[in-house]
């Protein structure tokens, strides 16, 4: 075989990209980078890649034979899944009724639609865990978005962590890393999709919760959840105007005053920090705009690039590069949205995501597949929480430029979709669609009565928002309907429901008036505990799902033995707070408590919080007491954007299954997808498994055991 310049140059890239050990840079704290360790290493890629193009015709062969064999025994040959984040059971419902959802309604006319139970605690990165494994949080070991490091008691991401070298080579002002950063990945269990892989069976796994960083295994996945921005954080917005008093930060936002000379405006962007430096200032990367009132338009103009900006229209995706030195570069991509330009101007900027052609962190497998996706389909949101809810939180969007970004994520995700489905020839295509999820976090106050955004004055859009995004999501399954064949068998499903979110509750202050939590003085405005006395504090909460008692040997400063003592406490704080009431509402607000150990069987039981608040409607952990800190009181109502919420009672917020084929099981629950799934294809189940297969008409007809774990 022979190879011109341009083949052979061609396959040293993808050599680069898929290298055991690949151009990195890391981004968040503790910063590194990782090289290719030597030319040796590249050219004994390189003639590994030529002898595997050599054998090529003959592993195809035996993949064709392996593929018969193991085909023979599945019930189906290819398997759609679409998730629907958070499309909620009893609005499917009501929407079907009132006939504005025709697909579903097809679906339910053939018996294939069911109420799906979700997880304890009701949380995406919960339930989309028991998805992908078929195991309850006590053997996947994911309880929360976040969790506490009990020896700092700060909270924590619970899926994932970036570590740095451990070797550093200080140079007068700089700082060289030995080695490459690393990316521990908490989720434990095996996926059903590593599963198919092991029987040669390949999946397409584009965007499902908690797959970042991404896994290896016989197909292509596209990270979601937990995937960072340029600036190693979950999505941190910048927001530019000449009417502020000075430069500040948020928790999700940076605010940057500018001056205005004429209708010129110079600021800069805010990258990652450079590791190379032992000050590890963050890059900043220049920026000007030349504003034209009258037609309500800017230019703007970075590096030697310009690009045309429509007031209240976000641009398209902007390619950026940060410099840190020595020839190293870390690549993002932003959208721009200019808000406003008179009488005031107003810019926001998006969380800076990482750039799908050139990543800086892996968020795909094969790692060269996202700029497969962007050279083939355009450039994407890359971002683990694309939609900026605190954008509209914090009221630098408002809700139409909020709505205005989501839909234009949505439609990238379509076509990722379409794309990959069109190429499913064999095997699983799942993808998830968070729009329904976003934005009924951020639009539920329009479906209830009495609230003060919702009033006969709301614009049509805002009030019908969350209908329009069923409709959307009915249109796409529409889509698919029509274009998969009879013999293709697809899932349609949501991993929770909805409810509102009008009243948050403190648990730390609740604790804190029981005597639970102990502060070191009056001090009411400390976050992340940074006042609270630790050698007499017995219980604490922080992130949404629960509370963890101080334990010894387990906390840094823990006073509770961990045996009769803890579950002593554990029951008295549960008969507390079970049915605790608002009485100010004179509503309950918490319906159940869960011990973990009732709830949670497996390994990774002891990583959970020790007990897990099931809210009643309407009521949620408050943003404060999530982030660990007290106030003085326990209740207060909700007055952000984000009025809906479904960390609650799990029995509250059931998410819907829908199938082209009739479901026969009367109760199934999230935990049962995975079992499922290998059932279909012939694959025996592992004995750890917790979800049992659902019964489908004319191909599985288990029964299902309905006490699994909740």
């Amino acid at each position: 075989m022979k190879l011109n310049y341009r083949q052979i140059i061609s396959v040293l890239l993808l050599l680069i990209l898929i290298s055991p050990e690949p151009v990195h840079a890391y981004i968040g704290p503790g910063a590194g980078f990782a090289l290719i360790s030597s030319l040796f290493t590249l050219f004994v890629s390189f003639f590994l890649a030529i002898s595997s193009l050599l054998t090529f015709p003959i592993r195809m062969l035996i993949s064709m034979l392996k593929n018969r064999k193991i085909f023979a025994e599945a019930k189906i040959n290819k398997l759609i899944i679409v998730g629907l984040d958070g499309l909620d059971y009893e609005l499917c419902q009501r929407f079907m009724a009132q006939g504005k959802l025709p697909a579903f309604q097809r679906l339910k006319q053939l018996r294939g639609f069911k109420k799906l139970g979700t997880t304890c605690p009701a949380l995406s990165p919960v339930a989309w865990s028991s998805f992908a494994t078929g195991v309850n949080p006590g053997k996947h070991n994911i309880y929360d978005f976040l969790m506490r490091n009990p020896n700092t008691y700060l909270p924590e991401l619970s899926s994932s962590r970036i570590v740095g070298p451990k070797n550093i080579l200080k140079i007068g002002p700089f700082h060289i890393p030995l080695g490459k950063p690393r990316i521990q990945f908490f989720q434990r269990n095996k996926s059903f999709w590593k599963i198919l892989g092991e029987y040669n069976i390949f999946s397409h796994i584009i965007r499902v919760p908690i797959t970042f960083p991404p896994e290896k295994f016989r197909g292509v996945m596209l990270s979601a959840m937990c995937t960072p921005d340029v600036r190693g954080t979950q999505g941190t917005f910048t927001f530019y105007s000449n009417n502020m008093n000075s430069n500040s930060e948020t928790s999700r936002g940076t605010f940057i005053k500018v001056n205005r000379i004429g209708n010129q405006i110079s600021s800069y962007l805010i990258g990652p920090e450079n590791f190379l430096r032992k000050s590890r200032e963050p890059i900043r990367l220049q920026f000007n705009l030349q504003l034209n009132p009258n037609s309500k338009q800017a230019n703007l103009k970075i590096k030697n690039k310009t690009w045309l900006l429509q007031e209240k229209e976000f641009s398209p995706w902007i390619p950026l590069t940060f410099h840190l030195g020595i020839g190293i570069k870390v690549r993002g991509i932003c959208q721009f949205y200019l808000k406003e330009i008179e009488p005031d101007f107003k810019l926001y900027v998006s969380p800076i995501n990482l750039d799908p052609e050139y990543p800086a962190l892996p968020i795909s497998h094969p790692k060269f597949y996202s700029t497969y996706l962007a050279k083939r389909l355009g450039s994407f949101s890359t971002l683990g929480l694309c939609e900026d809810t605190w954008g509209l939180n914090e009221e630098v969007l408002d809700e139409n430029a909020f709505l205005k970004q989501l839909y234009l994520i949505h439609g990238e995700r379509e076509k990722q979709f379409f794309h990959v489905m069109r190429h499913t020839k064999r095997g699983v295509c799942t993808c998830v669609f968070d729009g329904t999820d976003r934005v009924q976090h951020m639009f539920y106050r329009y479906l209830v009565e009495g609230h003060p955004d919702n009033s006969s004055e709301t614009p049509e859009n805002h009030r019908n928002a969350i209908v329009h995004i069923y409709q959307k999501a009915d249109n796409l399954i529409g889509n698919v309907l029509n274009k998969i064949s009879k013999d293709t068998l697809l899932f349609v499903l949501s991993d929770h429901g909805f409810k509102s979110f009008v009243r948050s509750v403190n648990l730390n202050s609740w604790l804190h008036q029981h005597g639970y939590l102990v502060l070191k003085d009056g001090n009411f405005d400390a976050e992340y505990f940074q006042n609270v006395d630790w050698s007499n504090t017995k219980a604490y909460a922080i992130g949404l799902a629960g509370i963890y008692l101080n334990i010894k040997g387990r906390e840094k400063y823990g006073i509770i033995d961990p045996g009769k003592e803890a579950e002593i406490l554990r029951k008295t704080i549960k008969q507390s707070l079970t049915d605790l009431q608002d009485e100010e509402k004179d509503k309950t607000a918490i319906n159940r408590v869960f011990d973990k150990s009732d709830v949670f069987t497996g390994p990774y039981v002891d990583y959970a919080p020790d007990l897990i608040i099931g809210y009643n409607e309407g009521y949620r952990i408050s943003w404060d007491a999530a982030i660990g800190k007290t106030t003085r009181t326990v209740f207060e109502d909700n007055f952000k954007a984000w009025s809906g919420d479904h960390c609650i009672d799990p029995e509250l917020v059931n998410g819907i299954l829908f199938c082209n084929h009739p479901i026969l099981s009367q109760h199934p629950k999230i935990v049962d997808l995975a079992p499922t799934i290998l059932r279909l294809f012939g694959i025996p189940l592992p004995q750890y498994m917790d979800g049992k297969p659902i019964s489908i008409e004319g191909l599985l007809t288990e029964e299902i055991n309905d006490n699994v774990y909740l």
